[in-house]
């Protein structure tokens, strides 16, 4: 059975917006956005990345992004992937986020950049603010999860805060705890694309993969 119950929150937030934007369910029509015409395939365990978004230099909007006629960046073994980064899986009425890197950290934060850029488009977002929080687990699957939810938390409700960083200030691989802060704004409506609404985070094929140059994370989210 999924659990579903939060670990205890510590936030804070260094500054405060004067009117909390309105966030509602909306499936945005922009071809621009990364969350819209997105184009997947499946490889086995991989899958390929958008194929439609331009490349940002941005480190929180990091992606392995290839043409049609161009093997996709999904495997360790390419070595013109980047070094950390993620995309998107085709996932039947869901969506799986693919995040790696050199570490445990890098893989995480980016896979919750990954989560938010599903949301909206975080070349909008700027790192106005800084939000901290904190989340525990008793295994990594359970860690990973509230990781993630803590964050889809702080954005579903006061202060819709929308990071387009993350930063793990501490990553507890023994007790399973982790620390981290993220750098951006509340959500704007005014000024942040509505992209869609990620519902909730699921265990359902969640895996966390290590291997020679680094690990790779593949979580489904609820849409």
């Amino acid at each position: 059975m999924e659990e579903e119950v939060r670990s205890e929150k510590r936030r804070h937030k260094t500054s405060e917006s004067d009117t909390p934007p309105e966030y509602k369910k909306h499936i945005n029509t922009n071809p621009s956005h990364p969350s819209t015409n997105i184009s997947v395939s499946h490889l086995g365990d991989e899958c390929a990345p958008p194929t439609d978004i331009a490349d940002n230099e941005n480190s929180a909007n990091r992606r392995a992004l290839e043409s049609d006629d161009q093997l996709p960046h999904t495997g360790p073994e390419d070595p013109n992937r980047p070094s950390r980064g993620y995309e998107y899986c085709d996932h039947t009425a869901d969506i799986q986020v693919h995040s790696w890197g050199v570490n445990l950290k890098e893989a995480f934060e980016e896979c919750c950049v990954g989560m938010f850029g599903y949301i909206t488009d975080l070349t909008t977002v700027e790192p106005k603010d800084t939000f901290t929080l904190e989340a525990e687990g008793h295994d990594m699957d359970t860690l990973l999860f509230h990781f993630l939810d803590e964050w889809l938390y702080a954005f579903s409700a006061e202060p819709y805060f929308t990071p387009n960083e993350i930063n793990i200030l501490e990553f507890d691989e023994v007790n399973f705890k982790i620390k981290c802060e993220g750098y951006g704004e509340p959500f704007d409506l005014k000024k942040h694309p509505q992209g869609t609404e990620v519902k909730a985070i699921t265990y359902s094929a969640m895996q966390i993969k290590q291997h020679d140059k680094g690990y790779e994370v593949y979580v489904i989210v609820d849409i």
